[in-house]
Parts: structure tokens; C-alpha cells; sequence
């Protein structure tokens, strides 16, 4: 058996504070190398701040994160810094998460940067790679965010994820801020990256649409706790919890007309 690249073992969270509530409990997932994994649930079931736990943005109130099966360690800087080159984030909101004051060059070169990764003509080369790797063109590199459209901005922000070629994508609701056309194409471009880079995938989505399509295994969240977890195809396919089923039944349907 592989060493799973990510691995949550029996991982609970909660906010600071006298008698808090955990947001996530006892929750154990492991992500192999290459697999696409989805966390679902409604609003408030945990599934962001569990992402932030796997990302190192928060440190789990008890049990453990590991990564290439080495506890992860948020002190340790050696390490996260072999962690933030091997895991990059996409976030929910193509408009927030570009700062509008610099050009797309130094907004995707910023990982090259702060990981000592490269500087100077190779960031140049490496960034002009990762926009052409988008489908953006040459000329991005040298215009603002404000320049560009939601669906290119975030494919932007998947060039700043994938500049400096890392092992693990985490998404947090990659498509929701984007109109139905849009998140068809940024799907696409997520699998076609997903398969020619060899990237592992993790993604909170409440896209169940997205999930079947982006995503090899599911793990659905209800109140913090994993309730289902397996392949998509038999939890969106004959989910066995009650809650899953009910997640499925109110995905909206249009009426078909006589």
C-alpha cells in the first residue's frame, strides 16, 4: 500500500473560546496520490474549515494531519515550506482573491517568490508557462485583474496555484462565484490539469454536479462528521445516509414540459 499524500487522522476543530462547540469532530480521510477528493454538505457542515485545517491555516484541536505520512507541523518551517510548494489553494472568489493593485505577473509569480522557487527571466518563463497552461494569452501578464472577466480571473488564480508545480490542488468552491457557462469550461480546465500534471485534488463544493464530474471519491459532511464517504458514483448514486439522500433530493430540477 501507497503512503497517502494527505491524511486527516481522527481531526476535531473548534474555535477558541470556553465550552466552543467543535466545527469539525473526529474526522479521519485519507487522499491518495493522484485521486480527486470532494467534501460536501450544506452550509455550516464544516467543509471549509476542514480545508483550511488540511491547507495548515488552522491547527487542529486534536488529532493529527499528515502529509507524505509525516505529521504536519505548523512550526516547523522546513517542512511547511516543503508543504506550501506541494499543496496550492484556489479560492471561492476570483474577485477577492487577486489583488487589483498588481499586473498578473507579479500576482502569479507571487508563490515563485515566497518559496525561493525562481526570480528574475525563469519566473518570467515559468509564468508565461503557467498562463499559456490556462488558456490565457501572452498579453495577460502585463494587465490588471480588473482587466479580465470572473471565469479568466480564475483561471488567474489556478496559474498562481499550478506556477510552481505542486502535488496538490485544494479548491474551495472553485466555480460558485461564476455563471453556468463559465464553471463548464473551469471544470474542464481543473480535469485537463488534474490529468496531465498528475495533480491530487481536494474541493469543497455544494455543486453536486461539479463533484460527479471533477471528482473520484466523495466524503459528505453533515455537522462537522463525515456520514458517507466512497466513490462518487455510489454515494450521488445510491447514497446510503439519510442525510445524503436528502442533500441529493434538493438539488433543483427544471419541470419538463408537455
Amino acid at each position: 500500500m501507497t503512503t497517502p499524500v494527505l491524511e486527516l487522522d481522527a481531526v476535531s476543530y473548534a474555535y477558541r473560546g470556553s465550552g466552543a462547540s467543535p466545527v469539525v469532530s473526529d474526522i479521519s480521510l485519507a487522499v491518495e496520490i493522484g485521486q480527486s477528493l470532494a467534501l460536501v454538505g450544506e452550509s455550516g457542515a464544516g467543509k471549509t474549515t476542514l480545508l483550511r485545517v488540511l491547507l495548515g491555516l488552522a491547527r487542529p484541536t486534536s488529532g493529527a494531519v499528515r502529509f507524505d505520512g509525516d505529521q504536519l507541523k505548523l512550526r516547523d518551517r522546513e517542512q511547511m515550506k516543503r508543504f506550501r510548494r506541494s499543496v496550492q489553494c484556489v479560492f471561492q472568489d476570483p474577485y477577492a482573491s487577486l489583488d487589483p493593485r498588481q499586473r498578473v505577473r507579479r500576482i502569479v509569480a507571487e508563490p515563485l517568490r515566497s518559496l525561493g522557487v525562481a526570480s528574475g527571466a525563469e519566473a518570467d518563463r515559468l509564468v508565461a508557462e503557467a498562463l499559456e497552461r490556462v488558456g490565457l494569452p501572452a498579453d495577460t501578464k502585463d494587465r490588471y485583474p480588473h482587466e479580465f472577466s470572473g471565469g479568466q480571473r480564475q483561471r488567474i488564480a489556478i496559474a498562481r496555484a499550478t506556477v510552481c508545480d505542486p502535488r496538490v490542488l485544494l479548491a474551495d468552491e472553485p466555480v460558485s462565484a461564476l455563471d453556468v457557462t463559465t464553471r463548464v469550461k473551469v471544470v474542464d480546465l481543473l480535469a485537463e490539469l488534474k490529468e496531465s500534471a498528475g495533480l491530487t485534488v481536494v474541493m469543497v463544493s455544494h455543486d453536486l454536479s461539479v463533484v460527479a464530474a471533477l471528482c473520484e471519491r466523495t466524503a459528505v459532511l453533515e455537522r462537522g462528521r463525515v456520514v458517507e464517504s466512497g466513490t462518487t458514483r455510489s454515494v450521488l448514486g445510491a447514497p446510503q445516509h439519510g442525510y445524503t439522500r436528502r442533500l441529493l433530493s434538493s438539488v433543483p430540477r427544471l419541470p419538463v414540459a408537455d
